[in-house]
This record gives structure tokens, C-alpha cells and sequence, in this order.
């Protein structure tokens, strides 16, 4: 199974169990992520979620080879990217989690990240940009120059850096990662249930906004990279383990 998942009193734990390719996110994840948040939305003894990757990486975004797989009726991409919730979800995050492992924190409430922790959007490495919502919504939780030079460089910042800007809550010990985020999911489940997620409701809405113009804005964009000839290259490159020869056409 490329999903596993674990319940913890009121806690659902969501882990992504594909180590062998770093979580590269593929149909089986999509599907496992997709029917692991249906059980947290529509389970009324679940009062809290955690998403989490394996002891080493988090995920290392979309496999390049397949894809992610066709996107999910609740869901959208990935099971997750498009998913109207209400329960708070918290990603619990040991070592990389880049382009589309990243967007999947985008769609957390909070972050727990061990010292090994780092996170990062290379697709301009590879001739596209973060498709799954990461080009609007990392500016949501960084500030706007550094949410601009992660998409510019495609280079990863620090689990340091990332809590001392304020996107990761807490940082923990190397392999603490889940424990740290079930302490946090529990101290969040002591609280009234139905008060929780109205709060959380709010927030998110003024937040978050409505998303149907950047979305718009974002697939075109993604659609008019796949027609061009440095996409072929910057992917060719990543399997051929060599640096990309862009022509910029």
C-alpha cells in the first residue's frame, strides 16, 4: 500500500508509504490520500488529521514518469489539493518535501517539521511551475520575497529558515516529526469539536479567498509550458541525471 493509515484516539495519521521512490506522488497515493480524508471528514470519532511521509522524506512531488493520476471527486488533485474540509490537518514532515509534496502542505493548517526537514518548488528546474497551487498559495505563507525566490530558484529553504518566517510551527528532533504533530493534534482535541472547525471555517475562508481566477490563471499557464521544447529538455535531463540545455523556446 502507497497510504497507510493509523487512528490515535481522535486522530487520524495519513503517512505516504512509497520510501523507494521518495513519496513521488502517483494514482496509488492519489487514491490513498483521497479515501484517507473521506474516513477524517466523514468519521464523526475523528476530530483531527496528520499527513505525514516516510521516516526520511516527506515527498519529493509529482512522479515525472506517471504522473499523479486523474484527480478525485471530493478531492481534486492528489485527494487533497482541491478539498473542501473541515477538520484541522497537520502535516508532520521529516526531511524533503518539494514542488508537489510541498502543495500538500499548502493545504495543511499547521506544520511540524523535524531538523531534517527541508521544503522547496524546483519545477523551473525542470522547464514548468508548481501546478497543483503552489505559484498562488505559497504567498499565502511566506513572505512575498521569499515565497518569489523559492519559484524563482527553484531551491529549498531550511526547516530553520521556514520556522523563523513562520510557516513551520513547531521543529522537533530528527525522526519526532509525528509524535511532535500528534501532541499538537491532540492539544487541539481537547477542545470543543464543532467550535474548533467553525473557527478554523473563518479563518481559512478569509484567508484563503476564492481561489477560481488563480486557478484559471494557473493551468493555462502549466498548459502553454507542456507545449515547449524546454520541458522535454529539463525532464529529459532529470532522468538522464545531467544538467538541462534550455533553449528558452
Amino acid at each position: 500500500m502507497s497510504v497507510e493509515t493509523s487512528i490515535h484516539g481522535r486522530i487520524l495519521v495519513i503517512k505516504m508509504a512509497r520510501p523507494e521512490k521518495r513519496n513521488a506522488l502517483n494514482r496509488d497515493i492519489t487514491l490513498g490520500i483521497d479515501a484517507a480524508m473521506n474516513e477524517l471528514e466523514d468519521n464523526s470519532e475523528l476530530w483531527c488529521g496528520i499527513l505525514t511521509g516516510s521516516e526520511t522524506v516527506f515527498s519529493a512531488g509529482a512522479d515525472l514518469a506517471t504522473g499523479p493520476g486523474e484527480p478525485t471527486e471530493r478531492g481534486g488533485i492528489v485527494g487533497l489539493i482541491n478539498r473542501h474540509r473541515t477538520k484541522p490537518l497537520i502535516a508532520a514532515v521529516e526531511g524533503m518535501a518539494l514542488g508537489g509534496g510541498l502543495e500538500l502542505i499548502l493545504c495543511c493548517d499547521l506544520v511540524v517539521a523535524s531538523a531534517s526537514a527541508a521544503f522547496g518548488l524546483p519545477e523551473v528546474k525542470r522547464g514548468l511551475m508548481p501546478d497543483f497551487g503552489g505559484a498562488f498559495r505559497i504567498s499565502r505563507y511566506l513572505p512575498v520575497n521569499i515565497a518569489r525566490e523559492l519559484l524563482l530558484t527553484g531551491e529549498s529553504i531550511s526547516v530553520e529558515r521556514a520556522e523563523r518566517l513562520g510557516f513551520v510551527n513547531y521543529i522537533t528532533e530528527p525522526g519526532q516529526a509525528l509524535s511532535g504533530a500528534l501532541a499538537l493534534a491532540e492539544r487541539i482535541s481537547v477542545n470543543a469539536p464543532l467550535a474548533v472547525r467553525e473557527a478554523l471555517a473563518i479563518f481559512n475562508a478569509e484567508v484563503n479567498g476564492s481561489e477560481s481566477a488563480s486557478w484559471d490563471r494557473s493551468h493555462a499557464a502549466h498548459e502553454r509550458l507542456l507545449k515547449t521544447e524546454d520541458v522535454k529538455e529539463g525532464i529529459g535531463a532529470f532522468f538522464d541525471k545531467r544538467s538541462p540545455n534550455w533553449s528558452g523556446k
